[in-house]
């Protein structure tokens, strides 16, 4: 099972980045961690990070041929990017989409996702854990037969 990890803007400054909000923990930690939590379930997956969100449109749809679903953190484009909606949906990979705070008890702007219509789930709110815990519900979810990619 491959499952493709995606980070979306600013998440590179995690750790120096408003940290009252984002915790001190970097992004190379989460993605370490990620990268173990990866080995112990058996399953591949790539990460990337991009301030650009044709980048990341441009990695969702190349997912569908290589993956089995999508662990996203979207970041501001949460709340602004149909672009990265349309790319979701269009591949129909199972995706859960995943925030370090919690963005509805943040500004009233954040509490709108546009992604969150064609993820399978959301979990937002519980710092780095929010990754840890998507991880392996979408291998889960994907294992156990609840989500299929219409690959």
């Amino acid at each position: 099972m491959k499952i493709l990890v995606l980070h979306g803007p600013n998440l590179n400054f995690l750790g120096i980045r408003e940290p009252e909000v984002y915790g001190r923990v970097t992004l190379d930690q989460i993605n370490q961690r990620l990268l173990e939590i990866a080995t112990e379930l058996q399953v591949e997956i790539e990460i990337l990070q991009s301030n650009h969100e044709g980048v990341l449109v441009d990695r969702i749809q190349q997912a569908l041929e290589e993956y089995d679903g999508i662990l996203l953190n979207p970041g501001a484009y949460t709340h602004t990017s149909v672009a990265l909606r349309d790319a979701l949906a269009a591949v129909k990979l199972p995706a859960i989409e995943v925030h370090l705070s919690n963005i509805y008890a943040r500004e009233t702007f954040r509490s709108k996702s546009f992604t969150a219509p064609v993820v399978v789930g959301q979990i937002c709110g519980l710092g780095p854990d929010s990754y840890y815990w998507g991880l392996r519900a979408l291998v889960k979810l994907i294992r156990e037969g609840l989500l299929v990619s219409e690959k």
